[in-house]
C-alpha cells in the first residue's frame, strides 16, 4: 500500500455577490501550479471535489453548483494603472475540466476585497477610513474592472446593512465598474458579433428562435421565454430537475455559440460550458421569488433567468447582468424590447432571487454599438481563511 500525504496550501473561501469560490495568491501556489497547465487544473479540480459523478462535492470545498464550483488566483499586476491580476476558473462538475474563457462578474466583488486583506494593493493607496479603489485587470478576458471597496479603520469593512437579493445576510457595499466590457477581442470582435441586434437563430430539433447574441460582460443568447413556452417568472426547480427542458436549452447555447463564432464545431461547445450563457426574457409580471417574496410587476423593468453550466441560476450572474445592462440600453434588443424599447441608461430586472439593477453607458461609433462601462453594486466577506489540503500527488 503506498504511503500517501497531502500538502495544504494558504487559501481563503469567500462570498462575492452570489457566488462562493476558493482564493489564491499566485505566490502560494505550488511551483508547477504558479502557470497555466494541467497541474494547475488537477489543483483546482481536487479542491473543489470534481469530477463528482455524484454531483455532491462531498469531498471537496465545492457546492455542486455553478455558483460554488469556482477557484480564483490573484496577484501584483503586470499591467500599468492596475493593482491586481484577477484569473478565474470555473471548476465542471461532473467532468475533468475547467474552463478558463470567462469572468465571474459576482466574485469579481471579492476580487477587490481580497487584494486588500491579502496584501497585494499599495498600503499607500488604503484609506484609514473611507473607499479603496481597486484597479483590477481581469485576466481571463483582458479587462479593466474597477471596485469601490469600504475601509474602516484600514480594513475591508465586512458588514453593513447593504441586501442583495440571492444572498441571505446583509454586508457592506462594494460598487463595481466593468471598464470597456464588450468583446473586442479574437474571438467576438464586436459586441454583437453577428452585426445584428437580433437574429433568426436556427436551433436544430427546435426550429428558429428570435435571439440577441451580444458579447458584454460575458457573451450571451437571449431568447425570449414567450419563444420557448415560458413565462419568465419560473425558479429553478421549474427547470432545473426537467432533462428534457435542460438538453432544449444546450441545443440553443450550441446554436448561438456557433451563430457567434466562440466554437467551430457543436463538440467543442463540451470544452466551453462557462460561455456563451443562455437567458430567457420577459415583460414585467407578478411572481413570488424563491425566499418567499413577493416581487410586483411594477418594481422590474423586464424578467430575466439564465442558465449557467447547464443549470438554472438561483439568482443572476453578475458577468450576465452586464449582458443584460449592456443589451436594455441599446434599442431594439430583445432585452431592450421586453423592458419597452426606447433609450435607457439602467435597468432592474427581476430574476428567481428577487430584483437587480444595473446601469449601462452605450452608444454608437461609426454605426457600431459599444458600451464604456457598465456598473452595479454587490456585497463580499471571507467566510473561511487558513490552508486548503489537496493529495500530494494531485499536481
Amino acid at each position: 500500500m503506498t504511503k500517501a500525504t497531502q500538502i495544504r496550501i494558504p487559501a481563503t473561501y469567500m462570498r462575492g455577490g452570489t457566488s462562493k469560490g476558493v482564493f489564491f495568491r499566485l505566490q502560494d501556489l505550488p511551483a508547477s501550479c504558479q502557470v497555466p497547465g494541467e497541474a494547475r487544473d488537477r489543483l483546482f479540480m481536487r479542491v473543489i471535489g470534481s469530477p463528482d459523478p455524484y454531483a455532491a462535492h462531498i469531498d471537496g470545498m465545492g457546492g455542486a453548483t455553478s455558483s460554488t464550483s469556482k477557484c480564483v488566483i490573484l496577484s501584483r499586476s503586470t499591467q500599468p494603472e492596475h493593482d491586481v491580476d484577477y484569473l478565474y476558473g470555473q471548476v465542471s462538475i461532473d467532468s475533468p475540466f475547467v474552463d478558463w474563457s470567462g469572468n465571474c462578474g459576482n466574485l469579481s466583488t471579492a476580487a477587490g476585497a481580497f487584494a486588500i486583506h491579502a496584501g497585494l494593493v499599495d498600503p499607500a493607496r488604503i484609506p484609514e477610513n473611507g473607499t479603496c479603489t481597486v484597479r483590477i485587470w481581469q485576466a481571463n478576458i483582458q479587462k479593466t474592472i474597477i471596485a469601490h471597496v469600504p475601509v474602516t479603520d484600514g480594513q475591508v469593512q465586512e458588514l453593513g446593512d447593504f441586501e442583495l437579493d440571492g444572498v441571505t445576510f446583509p454586508a457592506a457595499e462594494i460598487v463595481l465598474e466593468f471598464m470597456d466590457p464588450s468583446d473586442d477581442g479574437e474571438e467576438g470582435g464586436a459586441m454583437f458579433p453577428t452585426g445584428n441586434l437580433v437574429d433568426d437563430l436556427e436551433v436544430p430539433g427546435i426550429g428558429t428562435l428570435k435571439a440577441t447574441m451580444i458579447a458584454a460582460g460575458i457573451p450571451t443568447v437571449f431568447v425570449n421565454a414567450e419563444d420557448i413556452g415560458y413565462q419568465g417568472t419560473e425558479l429553478r426547480e421549474d427547470i432545473n430537475g426537467n432533462p428534457e427542458a435542460l438538453a432544449r436549452f444546450e441545443q440553443i447555447r450550441v446554436a448561438g455559440a456557433l451563430r457567434m463564432g466562440l466554437i467551430k464545431t457543436p463538440e467543442e461547445a463540451l470544452k466551453r460550458q462557462h460561455t456563451p450563457k443562455i437567458a430567457f426574457v420577459a415583460p414585467p409580471k407578478d411572481y413570488r421569488a424563491s425566499s418567499g417574496k413577493q416581487i410586483s410587476a411594477g418594481e422590474v423593468d423586464l424578467l430575466v433567468r439564465a442558465l449557467s453550466m447547464g443549470k438554472l441560476h438561483h439568482a443572476m450572474m453578475g458577468t450576465c447582468a452586464v449582458a443584460i445592462g449592456t443589451a436594455a440600453a441599446v434599442p431594439g434588443t430583445l432585452v431592450n424590447l421586453a423592458a419597452g424599447g426606447g433609450e435607457r441608461q439602467s435597468v432592474r430586472f427581476g430574476h428567481p432571487s428577487g430584483t437587480l439593477r444595473v446601469g449601462a453607458e452605450a452608444r454608437q461609433v461609426n454605426g457600431e454599438w459599444t458600451v464604456t462601462k457598465a456598473i452595479m453594486s454587490r456585497s463580499a466577506r471571507i467566510l473561511m481563511e487558513g490552508w486548503v489540503r489537496v493529495p500530494a500527488d494531485t499536481i
